[in-house]
């Protein structure tokens, strides 16, 4: 089976807690470019967990904090947020543009004073487009039904927009996420690890 590969990394936090942003949980990703933002950011006026659900965060090259999602700097929000690593844990929905990784650090304040921001992941949501995680959208964390992906060699695939935009066309389309090869329709021309509980993805040319 051919598998997609993540390769956007971008990062930052509040409070010294280390932020990466990658593709999580599977096989996937894009042709996007790294970035690796510096830390910085304050507590105050913000939820009880560090980057809870429903939180915001600002996005740059150099800096990225938590912010109220009616701040101006708001440009993501957070749809899910799990504990642990990414590997240990659920998959991001769908519809994820990006994830931050959060790693333990020791900031002199935090979420509850005593001295940690625990490790896990937070799965980010562009407040406005565009939305490289919808399908046919050419990136986010995951592979999903409707996305568009060009052969990268060495049995992997990357994804790319449906609509050509990007620095490589489109090859094949992700039209099923079935249990098993077998599942597939005639005509499927590749199958794509997508992991969860429909790991196969049957892809058509284009």
């Amino acid at each position: 089976m051919w598998t997609t590969r993540a390769e956007a990394a971008c990062g930052g936090a509040l409070l010294a807690a280390a932020l990466v942003l990658a593709g999580c949980q599977k096989s996937g990703g894009s042709d996007a470019a790294s970035e690796r933002p510096t830390l910085t950011g304050s507590p105050a006026g913000h939820g009880a967990v560090f980057l809870g659900l429903d939180d915001c965060a600002s996005r740059g090259r150099e800096r990225v904090t938590e912010v109220p999602c009616g701040s101006e700097r708001a440009a993501a929000r957070v749809i899910a947020r799990h504990d642990g690593p990414v590997g240990d844990g659920p998959l991001c929905p769908a519809r994820t543009d990006y994830v931050l990784h959060i790693s333990e650090r020791r900031p002199a304040v935090d979420e509850d004073g005593d001295g940690e921001v625990s490790r896990g992941y937070a799965c980010m949501r562009n407040l406005e487009p565009p939305h490289p995680g919808d399908p046919g959208g050419g990136g986010g964390p995951r592979t999903v039904v409707g996305d568009c992906v060009y052969g990268a060699g060495r049995g992997e695939v990357r994804e790319t927009p449906c609509d050509g935009s990007g620095r490589r066309a489109p090859e094949y389309r992700v039209v099923a996420a079935v249990a098993a090869r077998s599942s597939c329709a005639p005509g499927t021309a590749l199958y794509v690890s997508l992991g969860g509980r429909h790991p196969v993805g049957c892809a058509v040319r284009v």
